[in-house]
């Protein structure tokens, strides 16, 4: 039987799709979940359970156009200080609804620039969590750092306050796609914060890069990555662009023209796997890559790798905390959101609220469908029967989902041996085509328009 070519795969399994960080995504949320449901579902976390903590810092010194986070430029400190004085109040909050104090195994502090923090705000910060939670011996306490905005004593605080894992931005390293993107970026800038980093002891160094963007192609991809390489990052991350100017009004500043299609982006991903495949790293799941004694490759071996609204990760908590503007939390009930805006986030934790603006409470059927999905996401295979076992259903729950899938496996996008769903290597850029056939609620409004604008190209 003779398969479609990738032009005919891009053009008829291109369609927007969600990067499931969660199931039910975050579309899917409404404000019948509130501050009074998380309250109930924190005081019904069990005693001795451990929790990971996620930290948002909404702010930057200047805005990337290819940014499609929470964040804005903060031109002074006044903003950034009193967002720290808040984020205590609130961290305090919601450890007072606990019942009892928690080891904490996870932190990660993301944004917008963390580091836009002072080293008071640091202390501060990190004082309340510590104040809040029994950090574990061995917790990861992560960072996300433009390198353009790093000094000398901000790596010094970073270590004294117990950070020992940092993920650097860089992007591309092309002098025209920084110019198009709105972030100029040295390679010299990128490699003096990592070598001050591990001097710190920081030495867990992941890189952020992407591929998609203006006037990128396969050869400056690789001239990219081919320099990166020269930092010796333990993890690598590559996302593809998502180009949702719908969504974020700044990205229709990035000249359209200049952006590759769908072809020209499976190239660049290709291209970067198979560079980094011949580095001696080990692909992870859809976007990110690590050296095979990290220990993300090392669970992604044994089939017992994550995913969460930060990515991939080797967080086994099976409850999520997050804190500040737009943070996002999970917890065995379902799913919270804090107050996407800045200003009225403050004004919630101000008046004494826990600022939840909405949220999902999972039924029976989405822990399964999310297990489902978070497999293929993560191991690229699943077995459909264990699944329902696991779960509680019967055989024969995804009768359907298997009709659906047929179309996929006749194009090569999909594997299916009996109740074994896998994705082909060669296929893995399609990954998520293949883990939307088990998203039931995105199945009920993919017809809609609006649903069709909250996701980004699924390749």
């Amino acid at each position: 039987m003779t398969r479609p070519d990738r032009d005919t795969l891009l053009a008829r399994y291109g369609q927007p799709v969600p990067r499931y960080t969660s199931y039910p995504t975050a579309p899917h949320f409404s404000t019948d979940v509130d501050a009074a449901t998380y309250a109930a579902w924190l005081a019904a976390v069990p005693h001795g359970a451990s929790v990971s903590a996620y930290v948002h810092v909404p702010f930057c010194a200047e805005l990337c156009l290819y940014c499609g986070c929470q964040t804005a430029v903060a031109r002074s400190r006044t903003p950034v200080k009193a967002y720290a004085d808040r984020l205590v109040e609130e961290i305090g909050r919601v450890a007072a609804q606990l019942p009892g104090r928690l080891a904490l195994s996870h932190l990660h502090f993301g944004g917008g620039t963390p580091t836009m923090l002072a080293d008071e705000d640091f202390a501060a910060v990190m004082g309340a969590l510590r104040a809040a939670f029994d950090f574990a011996d061995d917790a990861e306490i992560a960072i996300e750092i433009d390198p353009r905005v790093m000094d000398a004593d901000k790596v010094a605080t970073l270590a004294r306050e117990g950070f020992n894992r940092a993920s650097l931005g860089v992007q591309d390293f092309d002098p025209a796609v920084q110019k198009a993107i709105g972030r100029v970026q040295s390679y010299a800038q990128t490699r003096d914060v990592a070598d001050a980093l591990r001097a710190a002891g920081i030495t867990a160094l992941n890189l952020d890069l992407m591929y998609g963007l203006p006037h990128q192609d396969v050869a400056s991809v690789r001239r990219t990555v081919e320099e990166a390489l020269g930092l010796d990052p333990d993890r690598i991350a590559v996302f593809g662009y998502a180009h949702v100017p719908w969504m974020k009004k700044h990205q229709a500043l990035i000249p359209e023209a200049a952006l590759p299609g769908a072809a020209a982006r499976l190239a660049q991903a290709e291209e970067v796997a198979a560079l980094l495949a011949e580095r001696g790293y080990r692909q992870v799941g859809l976007d990110h890559f690590a050296k095979a004694a990290d220990p993300m490759a090392q669970r992604a071996a044994d089939g017992t790798l994550k995913r969460n609204f930060q990515g991939y990760t080797t967080d086994d908590a099976p409850v999520l905390l997050g804190f500040g503007a737009s943070a996002i939390g999970a917890l065995p009930q379902g799913y919270v959101q804090n107050i996407a805006s800045t200003p009225q986030w403050h004004a919630s934790v101000a008046a004494g609220q826990l600022p939840i603006a909405r949220g999902i409470a999972v039924s029976a059927e989405d822990r399964l469908r999310r297990h489902v999905i978070e497999r293929l996401m993560c191991d690229l295979a699943v077995d459909l029967d264990a699944s329902c076992a696991l779960f509680g259903f019967p055989r024969g729950t995804f009768a359907p989902e298997l009709e659906r899938l047929e179309p996929l496996v006749a194009d090569g996008i999909a594997l299916r041996h009996g109740a074994v769903v896998e994705v082909p290597e060669a296929a893995r850029p399609f990954t998520r085509v293949v883990c939307a056939v088990f998203d039931a609620r995105l199945a009920a409004s993919l017809a809609q328009a609006p649903e069709k604008k909250r996701h980004a190209a699924a390749v």
